[in-house]
């Protein structure tokens, strides 16, 4: 049942949560194709389509709607003016490699547009870091299928835990970083006030003392 669902709709899957995000459904990913249920090399393709067609896109609407799209988001906003002093001192480093740092997958293709970053160079550039990418990371999580067979022999039965823990840390991460942005945008929001507060102070008109 589970080899003929992942085979309906295991690559779309894989497409779509690569295009948006990709680390945890590529992890499951390489687990599934050690296990026989994916091949590894459909794999890294889907990966690196959905990533290099995501992070274009991101990178064609930061050239547009840069600053609108930061400004939406506090985290988003702090984080793209530090992406952008990156960029400017090794713009082809953080190009290949920004999808090795957690949390940037998002922000950093924005900036990288918003930079000015010549579009023929990032459509080189990106593709070659997705091709890296998708096919360290799914290696990676095929060996790590591996790695536990050798040590608890044969994992059939213990697929679905290993499975579950997987889902698990990649639905923890993404709750880790929601609530980040919650404090940080609560945090944002009191300094505003606080600033348009000073600023009322300051303008507002003295009485004379007699």
């Amino acid at each position: 049942m589970l080899q003929q669902f992942l085979h309906d709709f295991g690559y779309f899957a894989l497409f779509l949560g690569t295009f948006f995000e990709g680390e945890t459904i590529l992890v499951l990913a390489g687990f599934l194709a050690f296990r026989g249920y994916m091949d590894i090399n459909l794999v890294v393709v889907v990966a690196f389509c959905g990533s290099y067609a995501g992070d274009q896109l991101w990178y064609f609407l930061g050239r547009k709607h840069g600053r609108k799209l930061l400004a939406r988001k506090p985290r988003w906003q702090l984080m793209g003016d530090r992406a952008l002093e990156h960029i400017r001192k090794h713009p082809d480093i953080w190009v290949l490699s920004f999808r090795f740092v957690y949390g940037l997958r998002t922000v950093m293709p924005v900036a990288i547009g918003l930079s000015g970053y010549p579009p023929g160079r990032y459509l080189l550039l990106n593709g070659i870091g997705a091709a890296i990418w998708a096919t360290a990371l799914a290696a990676a999580a095929y060996h790590f299928g591996a790695v536990l067979e050798g040590m608890l022999g044969s994992i059939k039965k213990y697929e679905l835990w290993v499975l579950g823990a997987l889902l698990i840390l990649g639905v923890g991460l993404w709750l880790r970083r929601r609530f980040k942005n919650a404090r940080l945008a609560k945090q944002v929001y009191a300094d505003e006030q606080a600033l348009k507060a000073k600023r009322a102070s300051i303008d507002e008109p003295k009485t004379p003392t007699e």
